[in-house]
């Protein structure tokens, strides 16, 4: 029978239980006896440094955030972000020139220029030229009043009608459109890549442009471009002289 002195005692039987002083110990942080000195406290420690870190952290960011909306810090930038460099000059005017032409009719025309530049008994992996160009372009049909000579118009004594003789309508230049142009395929032998990658040729593309433009021509003399414009002047000159008073509107055109 265990005496009165020794009831609070633990025995190997009875091993001490946990009490709420303990517990609290334990949880502010005291070591545990058990554990003996030098062995460190348990992980609530470590985990509350972590959240002080990351809590550190998440405020710089919001403070520094703050401080860019504000205005205060240049905005964050790509520093690999791709940049353009314009060096080009002014443009230089060069001259002005009065023009006295009134554009009757316009043409657009559209031409595929297949060209191929190889050698005779060449294979044509070795040397080869072919190149499929589509090419758009438009030509413009007009009057040149400057060359209207003196006598060119005549008013009767009545004023009631006139006669105009005018130049024959003409054909302006081939303006081709490189929006609408394109290089449809291409095919190169092994010799012209190389010769492509020591000297090069810049005029090539070139030559493919010329032969466009000048079919494009072709194509307008056949297309009856002129005989449009000659309607329709006749009918512009027509309409604005009858609305001065004159009754009777004869337009002739020159020979070319």
């Amino acid at each position: 029978m265990a005496r009165d002195g020794d009831i609070n005692e633990p025995t190997r039987e009875f091993p001490d239980y946990p009490t709420s002083e303990s517990l609290r110990d334990r949880a502010e942080g005291s070591p545990d006896p058990d554990l003996g000195p030098g062995t460190p406290a348990s992980g609530g420690g470590a985990a509350r440094g972590l959240l002080w870190v990351l809590g550190a952290a998440a405020l710089a960011v919001v403070v520094l955030l703050g401080v860019q909306a504000t205005g205060l810090l240049p905005d964050f930038r790509n520093p690999f972000a791709k940049e353009q460099t314009d060096r080009s000059q002014p443009p230089l005017l060069k001259s002005i020139r009065d023009l006295s032409r009134y554009v009757a009719a316009e043409g657009n025309f559209q031409v595929v220029v297949d060209v191929q530049n190889d050698r005779r008994n060449v294979p044509d992996f070795l040397l080869n030229e072919r190149t499929l160009f589509v090419g758009a372009g438009r030509v413009e049909a007009y009057v040149d009043f400057t060359k209207i000579a003196d006598g060119a118009v005549v008013v009767s004594e009545d004023g009631k009608s006139a006669e105009i003789k005018l130049p024959a309508p003409q054909l302006g230049e081939t303006d081709l459109d490189m929006d609408k142009s394109y290089v449809f395929a291409e095919q190169r032998g092994l010799i012209n890549r190389l010769n492509d990658l020591i000297a090069g040729d810049p005029n090539r593309q070139q030559q493919i442009y010329k032969l466009a433009e000048d079919r494009i021509t072709t194509a307008a003399r056949d297309s009856g471009l002129t005989a449009r414009a000659e309607e329709n002047t006749r009918k512009m000159l027509e309409g604005l002289l009858r609305s001065l008073g004159y009754e009777k509107v004869t337009v002739t055109y020159t020979a070319p």
